[in-house]
Formats: structure tokens, sequence, C-alpha cells
């Protein structure tokens, strides 16, 4: 757990076995979209401040108004699109999650990685990111059929430019393609060389800071 004072978001904390521990420690508000674990949860937890709802529907520029831990297993198929937002949200100070491990990877990438993407550079340009170590399927009752693994990422800035994943997405448009034939897409006259690069270079092989290099000097 990060060692802060901050208070702990938790999302779809289930039947509450992450939330009995994380109440030990911190102050808590817990999402849960299923009105039956509702139930339970408020019985369960009469310390608990428990929300019942989709968090995405409570979810504004920020999710709370102060500065938070979002600790959870996250839900696999929102995974991606809650730690995003948690990115965006500039009182989301710490995430730590249990997430699938090919999303983990994806964010952990370093260039050259063949599952490097925009996913890396943008959750790396606003934390340090560390992949903390992976758990097997058995671990779990029921097993799910892919492996997990835990991840932290520590802000260093309250949120990611939105010019810059726009630039991003169009870079990475075709990771297949040159990076010369994605960004002539909407920057006409870019021409890799004119930075240093080859003119051959793929996305996948820029690192985070060249990236932002190119986008402060085309934009």
């Amino acid at each position: 757990m990060p060692k802060t004072d901050n208070m702990v978001i938790e999302i779809g904390p289930g039947l509450g076995d992450l939330t009995e521990k994380l109440l030990e420690k911190r102050r808590v508000t817990a999402y849960e979209i299923d009105k039956d674990l509702c139930e339970i949860l408020k019985k369960k937890f009469p310390n608990l401040n428990l929300k019942c709802g989709d968090v995405l529907e409570f979810w504004q520029e920020t999710l709370e108004n102060e500065k938070y831990d979002l600790i959870a297993n996250l839900p696999y198929y929102i995974a991606t699109n809650i730690i995003l937002k948690a990115l965006k949200d500039k009182n989301a100070k710490n995430i730590l999650v249990l997430i699938q491990k090919e999303v983990a990877d994806k964010f952990s990438a370093k260039a050259g990685d063949k599952n490097y993407s925009s996913l890396a550079i943008l959750a790396q340009s606003v934390a340090k990111v560390k992949k903390l170590f992976d758990i097997p399927p058995g671990a779990f009752v029921p097993a799910p059929k892919v492996t997990s693994s835990v991840i932290l990422f520590e802000k260093f800035e309250n949120s990611f430019d939105e010019e810059f994943a726009k630039f991003l997405k169009v870079a990475f448009a075709n990771p297949r393609k040159t990076l010369k034939k994605n960004l002539s897409a909407k920057y006409k006259n870019f021409n890799p060389e004119d930075f240093g690069l080859a003119k051959n270079i793929r996305p996948h092989q820029i690192d985070g800071s060249t990236f932002f290099q190119l986008f402060s000097n085309v934009r």
C-alpha cells in the first residue's frame, strides 16, 4: 500500500475481502455496481463509505474532492478505462491495482518492446509505473483464464496532456507503418530526419521523451 495519509478509493469491492484490510489502515470509499453485493457490504462494513452504482457515472473531472489513492482488484473489462481516468484525475495520487497481465505489460512497456504503445507513454508521462508481480490463475477461485498482475502508478504530475494524447493516437495509428507515414496524415511536412531520427523508424522504437519533443515542435 502507498505510504500516504490519503483516503482510499476501491472499485468493485465484491464481498469485501480487500475492503476489510483497507479499512484497518485508511478511510475508504467503495463503488459497487451490483445491488445485491451493496446490501451485503452495508451490513458487513457499517464504517464504509459505500456508493452503489457505476463508478463511471459518478466520475466527472475528479472522482473525489480530496487527494486519494486508488487501490482495487479491477474488473478486467473496464481496467484500462479506469486507470486512464485516474491518471487524468488531479486528485488521484497513487494507483495500486490488480489487472490482467497483458494490460499491465502494455502500461509498463519500454521503447522497443513488442507491446509498447501510446498507453505506456501516456502513463509514464505522469507516473512512475512499476509492475510488481504476476499472479497465476490458480490463485483465484474460480480461476480466471488469464494471468493477473499487480501494478503501481506513482503520479508525479496531476494529469496528462490531452493534446499530447491525441498526437500519440496519430503516431500509433498503424504501428506497422513508419512514424513518418503515420504522422504525415496530419502533419504534412513531418520528416523524422529533421529530428535526428532514421527515416524508416517505427513508433514502438521511440521513447516517451523523444515523442514529447516531437509533439512540442510539430503542433
